[in-house]
């Protein structure tokens, strides 16, 4: 059986909720804390929440740690949502970096999300527009240049980007991408908050399903 660990840095606030999720799979996931080992894992999930509570920027210090340096040399797949997003970047594993919303606030909401031809392990789901929550101060994505790695972009339930679907300001509605090797997937939306009936929607179990795919290999 596989084994996904959850990253724990101090202030990460859904761990649970995302082995929860994970667990719904019939996987094993267990919390991982920042200073233990990852070599019995699988895969590797980095959870959301406020990292060393955002000090400097959403992701900096938990960018700049040792297990992020394990977690790049492990070849192993990766998932960061909402503030593993932000920390994929700030360990340069992901290019770009996440800005506060245009709005200068908080935005906690349903959005769609348009999964993009990409060269991930979310490709298989290209076409495919799912209806995911998110809950982000910095989430508004900006780089010099457009990248080549979008995964998804926030869209219309039709499936398109368009601007007015754009909840933060990102540059052409990008909600996530990847590592240049396709391995790390970030973006901002929760697919662990959308897996159960109850949570008003169960999109998020086709981006883990794609996930676990890629860690049985």
């Amino acid at each position: 059986m596989s084994t996904i660990g959850v990253i724990r840095f101090p202030g990460t606030n859904n761990e649970w909720e995302t082995v929860r999720a994970l667990q719904s799979f019939g996987v094993e996931a267990k919390v991982v804390e920042h200073n233990q080992q990852i070599d019995d894992l699988d895969g590797i999930w980095l959870a959301g929440g406020f990292s060393y509570g955002d000090v400097l920027r959403a992701g900096a210090i938990a960018g700049a740690s040792r297990i992020m340096k394990d977690i790049s040399r492990s070849g192993r797949p990766v998932l960061g949502a909402c503030n593993g997003f932000q920390i994929l970047t700030e360990a340069d594993l992901i290019e770009g970096a996440l800005l506060p919303n245009t709005t200068t606030r908080f935005v906690c909401k349903w959005i769609y999300m348009t999964i993009t031809e990409n060269d991930s392990y979310l490709n298989e789901l290209q076409g495919s527009t799912l209806r995911i929550p998110i809950a982000h101060f910095e989430g508004n994505f900006w780089s010099e240049s457009t990248p080549e790695n979008i995964v998804a972009k926030y869209s219309t339930r039709d499936g398109d980007a368009a601007p007015r679907a754009n909840p933060n300001g990102s540059m052409d509605n990008i909600a996530g991408l990847s590592s240049n090797d396709g391995r790390m997937v970030g973006m901002m939306p929760h697919p662990e908050r959308s897996c159960f009936k109850h949570q008003g929607s169960t999109d998020g179990r086709k981006i883990i399903q794609a996930f676990l795919k890629e860690v049985h290999g």
